[in-house]
């Protein structure tokens, strides 16, 4: 067997369900898809089992560990050649797997990654939240847009390897945020071959709400530290550029406000480069998704964004850089289950 899917999956069995279906509608067949339960409260059993005479699936159910070590665990019990590493929110088109494949007989790799994108289908709030985490404007196109500040590194959500790889790499570490890029750092510094593949993506539902978004890239933000902290030398400029952007936020603003407090109505210029950024963002992602609403959207959740990954960057370096607190001691309380 050439291909494994291994799903991580916690408390989602309708995101499941909707995965598998989309697993059985692929060009390429020769595969297999592992379905692995880290403790879920809301199991996704019954769902898999209705799958069982569409597709080679298995379902395993495993005490609740952190979405790097399911993947382990799901990866023992893999057969294929290569294992694909899937979210359980994502839906994969039809061509996904025959993309995959047609690269790898071109010009093969020992790891891969590809895009992902917004369904038609998706709320006014999914599609700006995912413009927000790829568009260039919000993270430098380093999540697979074609123009980008730094090379690709494959992610969690869409994210394929050589199971002997996999396995000579010990898999994923015990972190349980910034686990995914932590893993293709060391692909990178053991001297595998890694690659982007532009037409390998995957619709990706992500986040639902702003509250739940600014959690989850507060944790990348976290985790780009504990990233430094592990591999010094991979900080770069764009890893940067959120923490400067909120530094910069709260600069115009207490400019604005001291202004104001001495009389002075000309303070509200300060904000003019705040007000342009929403511009250029709103007219970028209305263009893109041609709505004006997730345009509007898009505002918010680029705020949200850059703000978010910068406050938890420069509250991981107060306390792991300055305070000096280990990894784990100072974010339990962030931890995903």
């Amino acid at each position: 067997m050439k291909y494994s899917f291994v799903i991580p999956v916690y408390n989602r069995p309708d995101e499941v369900d909707e995965l598998l279906e989309s697993l059985c509608s692929q060009e390429q067949r020769d595969f297999e898809a592992v379905v692995v339960e880290d403790g879920s409260s809301v199991p996704c059993e019954e769902v898999v089992k209705r799958y069982a005479d569409k597709l080679d699936v298995h379902y395993f159910s495993k005490p609740n560990s952190g979405p790097g070590q399911t993947r382990n665990y799901g990866v023992e019990r893999a057969k294929g050649d290569y294992v694909i590493i899937l979210d359980s929110d994502v839906v994969v088109p039809p061509g996904y797997l025959a993309a995959v494949d047609a690269e790898l007989t071109a010009a093969p790799c020992d790891a891969f990654g590809g895009p992902d994108r917004a369904h038609p289908s998706f709320t006014p709030m999914q599609k700006a939240i995912n413009y927000a985490m790829t568009s260039f404007f919000t993270t430098g196109g380093i999540r697979g847009g074609k123009k980008k500040m730094d090379k690709f590194y494959p992610r969690s959500f869409n994210m394929g390897v050589r199971r002997d790889v996999y396995g000579a790499l010990e898999g994923f570490s015990q972190m349980r945020f910034g686990e995914d890029i932590d893993f293709s750092t060391r692909l990178f510094k053991g001297g595998y071959k890694c690659r982007l593949f532009p037409e390998a993506w995957v619709w990706h539902k992500r986040r639902t709400d702003l509250r739940k978004f600014f959690k989850q890239v507060h944790n990348s933000g976290i985790a780009r530290i504990n990233l430094t902290k592990r591999h010094p030398g991979t900080l770069k400029l764009v890893h940067l550029l959120p923490a400067v952007f909120t530094a910069g936020c709260v600069l115009l603003i207490v400019l604005t406000l001291a202004a104001l407090l001495l009389g002075c109505v000309h303070g509200l210029w300060c904000l003019a480069p705040l007000v342009l950024f929403a511009l250029i963002i709103f007219l970028d992602a209305a263009r893109a998704e041609r709505s004006a609403k997730v345009g509007l959207l898009a505002v918010a959740a680029a705020y949200v964004q850059l703000t978010g990954y910068g406050s938890g960057f420069f509250r991981a370096w107060w306390r792991r850089c300055v305070l000096g607190q280990g990894e784990f001691e100072a974010f339990s309380k962030n931890f995903y289950k």
